[in-house]
């Protein structure tokens, strides 16, 4: 298909962006509905016991302030001796807890990833679906950065921000009370005045912590789009090397080394644009971050100072009260220090969720005026009042086609079908598929939905020749003899020994004998309906002739033969059908331009 057809306007692409709230809430029904919901719930009990645990033995060390540092200032050895002696074990505790929490942070957010990417895998790879979303534009490119960058990105950030979030909160109940009553009693003079204000170091924290992260939020508040932004560039740079490294031979053979060495720089210069607004807007947030993170070290000491010098607290409780100010600071200032991450995390459950929700529009979404997709009450394939139109935003020279009769296919027909100039012959096969939907018209197929088509550029897994051979089938389902028989019958016998050797088929083949395998699928397949899109194209007409010979041989299985092909025509002696072209002006959007809707799958 060409390049130029597939668009979708911006408006088409926002349709799919869901408000924060509705993000949270989608990817939190995808978790309840998934198969590691029930692991990763019980791991969330275990850290959450483990985190009780880990504040309780925090509270106790802040209570251990108060003697410890009482007897330095008593010079009291034997007692700080025995406070030594508590801290080894109180330590000893939080160092166990705090490996038993980092290993239970690991496995959940792995679980955490099995269940989201699992989830995105099974709806973008069910039946057709993929290529209909790349026929939505933007939101249709580059999918694998979604699928495990952004996954990964998601499910770790979510799991660290989380128990971090939930470590912050018990944190904060545990420790304000504590502050509070320490500082319900503070007492201290101003102008010969004694003035006492109940639970002062907590109101002290909360504007200090309330500070903070208001001057985060707005210094940072342009780095979760600027994330966002950077996910996207970088996958677009990944999809420019992929490209070129997969087609080295051709460009070598046209010295465009250097073209290509000019758009992967320019590539580059997009990603490296970005990352310099993002560490920008790193380095502004790092004053508030940092400048109120060293101001922490004295700012507990220099609000209680007053009440200190004034006699009314001992060294020991001064500690106490610094102590469990830092602790009631550091749950606050959660959102302060945790801002560059939540940044990340925002753009990367943006990009989730919309990719998601476009996921599953695909299936939910109505029926609407376009191509009508039903089955036939016997083995036939009719169309009825076929036109079919380029995607919005096509070239200005493939405007579509129009079938210029009704047509019925009968099982164990062969039919050529080609068009004149400017009727782009592979949206009738696209169409056939399902998987082309910008027209008007029916197409009605059988409903076994025994139909295999053959586009002319065809797909190999990575696998041994076996498992190419029956794709997409188990090849266990077939004899060995069987497999050498189809082979042999398209010319590809000396691959008889290679049946279990695994190889990336489209590059070890020749493009020759790629057609033959693809061939050789066909006959191992049977399917009913063969469909296919001018893969004869290019070869030498003796080798077509060979070819179509083939073909001509699967008796119990309808051809249709979309394209132009002398050998095809002089030995199966099609029906032939012709495709006229629809001419619109260049600026004219087709009469019916809907965007892709979910179809019945093929085989």
């Amino acid at each position: 298909m060409q390049q130029d057809t597939i668009w979708a306007s911006k408006d088409e692409v926002r349709e799919f962006s869901l408000p924060f709230s509705r993000q949270i809430v989608m990817m939190l029904g995808a978790f309840w509905q998934s198969g590691v919901r029930n692991r990763v719930l019980t791991y969330t009990v275990a850290l959450l016991v483990v985190i009780l645990a880990t504040v309780y033995a925090q509270y106790r060390l802040n209570q251990w302030n108060v003697p410890f540092f009482n007897a330095l200032e008593s010079r009291d050895l034997s007692t700080f001796i025995q406070q030594l002696q508590v801290f080894a074990v109180i330590a000893g505790s939080l160092l166990v807890l705090n490996v038993i929490q980092a290993w239970l942070n690991q496995i959940t957010a792995l679980f955490m990833r099995e269940g989201l990417a699992r989830d995105l895998i099974n709806l973008w790879l069910k039946p057709g679906r993929a290529l209909k979303l790349a026929h939505l534009g933007a939101i249709g490119i580059n999918p694998d950065q979604r699928l495990h960058e952004d996954a990964r990105n998601l499910s770790e950030l979510t799991t660290s921000l989380a128990i971090g979030l939930v470590n912050s909160t018990i944190l904060l109940a545990s420790f304000v009370g504590v502050l509070w009553a320490i500082s319900d009693t503070f007492r201290f003079s101003i102008g010969g005045d004694e003035v006492a204000i109940p639970g002062y170091m907590v109101w002290a924290a909360l504007l200090y912590a309330g500070l903070a992260s208001l001057l985060s939020n707005v210094v940072g508040r342009r780095l979760p789009a600027l994330n966002a932004d950077r996910y996207a560039k970088e996958a677009e740079l990944r999809f420019a090397l992929m490209r070129t490294n997969e087609n080295l031979v051709a460009i070598t053979l046209a010295r465009g080394e250097e073209n290509e060495r000019k758009r992967i720089h320019g590539a580059i210069s997009t990603v490296l644009h970005v990352i310099r607004r993002l560490a920008l807007g790193y380095t502004h947030l790092t004053w508030v971050s940092a400048g109120f993170g060293w101001l922490s070290t004295v700012a507990p000491i220099l609000i209680a100072a007053p009440v200190y010098f004034a006699g009314n607290l001992t060294f020991g409780g001064l500690m106490m009260a610094v102590g469990a100010f830092n602790q009631v600071n550091a749950a606050l200032r959660w959102y302060v220090d945790n801002f560059r991450q939540i940044a990340d995390w925002k753009a990367t459950l943006m990009r989730v969720s919309t990719f998601r929700n476009a996921l599953t529009a695909l299936e939910k979404e109505p029926q609407r005026e376009g191509i009508r997709y039903s089955t036939t009450g016997d083995r036939t394939i009719v169309l009825r009042g076929l036109e079919l139109y380029a995607a919005q935003g096509g070239s200005s020279r493939n405007h579509g086609l129009r079938l210029p009769s009704d047509e019925v296919f009968h099982p164990g027909e062969r039919l050529m079908i080609n068009g004149e100039a400017g009727a782009d012959r592979r949206f009738l096969f696209q169409a056939l598929a399902g998987a082309w939907e910008w027209g008007t018209g029916e197409i009605a197929t059988p409903p076994d939905g025994r139909m295999l088509f053959m586009p002319q550029k065809g797909y190999f897994p990575h696998a041994s020749l076996r498992e190419a051979l029956a794709y997409p089938f188990d090849p266990a389902a077939f004899q060995d003899d069987r497999l050498l028989a189809v082979l042999d019958e398209v010319g590809l016998s000396p691959l008889a020994a290679a049946l279990d050797l695994l190889e990336r088929w489209d590059r070890k083949l020749a493009e020759e004998d790629q057609i033959r395998l693809r061939i050789a699928n066909a006959l191992l397949i049977e399917p009913d309906w063969l469909v296919i899109d001018d893969i004869l194209e290019g070869l030498e007409e003796e080798t077509q002739r060979e070819l179509a010979d083939v073909l001509s041989r699967m008796t119990d299985t309808a051809l249709i033969y979309i394209g132009r092909s002398p050998a095809f025509e002089a030995v199966t002696r099609p029906r032939l059908i012709h495709l006229q072209p629809l001419s619109f002006f260049p600026s004219e959007t087709p009469p019916t331009a809907p965007s892709p809707r979910s179809v019945r799958g093929t085989s």
